[in-house]
């Protein structure tokens, strides 16, 4: 149980950049159609290589945090869009206003 929390984490904070780029590309184009897809199958390779298995709890908990990453990223990129122009990439973003501020 423990493993299965740590990897919903790992789910989550793995997940926020991704959502940040698909909250700042048109609904249902190809980058958003990237950024929700693109880390499923990390996730799934997380699955078998850490071996927690396909039971019907762990998709409880997999899917909740998957989907808590993209929203939180598109928080971040809203209250960030607040202050000043920015991209598409949470790290250069936040480089930048590390950097000049």
């Amino acid at each position: 149980m423990i493993k299965l929390l740590i990897i919903s984490l790992f789910v989550i904070f793995f997940n926020i950049p991704f959502g940040y780029w698909r909250a700042n590309v048109k609904l249902f184009s190809f980058q958003w159609f990237l950024a929700v897809h693109i880390p499923v199958p990390i996730i799934v390779m997380l699955r078998i290589f850490l071996d927690i298995g396909f039971e019907w709890y762990t998709y409880l908990f997999l899917v909740t945090s998957f989907f808590i990453g993209q929203k939180l990223g598109s928080i971040i990129h809203k209250y960030l869009g607040k202050i000043e122009i920015i991209s598409s990439c949470l790290i250069m973003d936040l480089r930048k206003l590390l950097i000049e501020h």
